[in-house]
């Protein structure tokens, strides 16, 4: 129920500060939308001032989440929903799809109280570029990874380099065919010619 409340605490905070996407979710109140990521199930009702709140009843729309596309969703945002599998009530299926595409979060609007607005833009600005390096060097490890393995210590193939060996097995066994019945045509004219 922990990491349920602390999901509903976050989206809260993000719609307390858009409140046009509050006005999105008013119509729906009472809905419930269950997030299924395997293990876990996190259920969210609207409430009448179109904020989120925990749900027990069953849901309206649900969110399927394999574990495996959750890096990918967390890298892509904007393609989240390209991820997930959707099931149940169209509409509010699709009003959630918008939410999550709008939905943001401002470090910037987060700090400000805290440091002041020119401390909030530097420390955003080097929150993002120190993600942007993290993202490019971890992109460069795993192609250099994927290259060792590709090229100096052969483990893995690439695709068309397996498909070419099938491609030359499946030669081969046509010529050791064509091979096979050429030898029993030349046996066949031997046994004849000799009899």
């Amino acid at each position: 129920m922990l990491p349920e409340r602390s999901l509903i605490g976050v989206i809260n905070h993000l719609l307390s500060r858009q409140p046009s996407l509050r006005d999105k979710l008013r119509p729906h109140a009472g809905k419930v939308a269950c997030l299924d990521v395997s293990l876990t199930q996190f259920k969210l009702s609207v409430a009448t001032d179109g904020l989120m709140q925990p749900a027990v009843i069953e849901p309206n729309v649900t969110i399927t989440v394999q574990p495996a596309n959750i890096p990918r969703i967390l890298s892509d945002m904007d393609r989240a929903f390209s991820y997930v599998t959707i099931s149940g009530d169209a509409d509010f299926a699709r009003v959630i799809s918008e939410l999550a595409n709008e939905l943001r979060w401002d470090l910037e609007e987060e700090l400000v109280p805290w440091v002041g607005d020119i401390a909030a833009v530097r420390i955003a600005n080097a929150a993002r570029q120190f993600l942007r390096t993290a993202k490019s060097t971890a992109q460069n490890l795993a192609e250099n990874m994927a290259e060792y393995w590709l090229e100096e210590n052969p483990t893995l193939l690439y695709r068309h380099a397996g498909d070419d060996f099938a491609a030359e097995v499946a030669r081969l066994r046509d010529d050791v065919e064509r091979m096979s019945k050429r030898i029993e045509q030349i046996e066949r004219r031997a046994r004849t010619g000799a009899a």
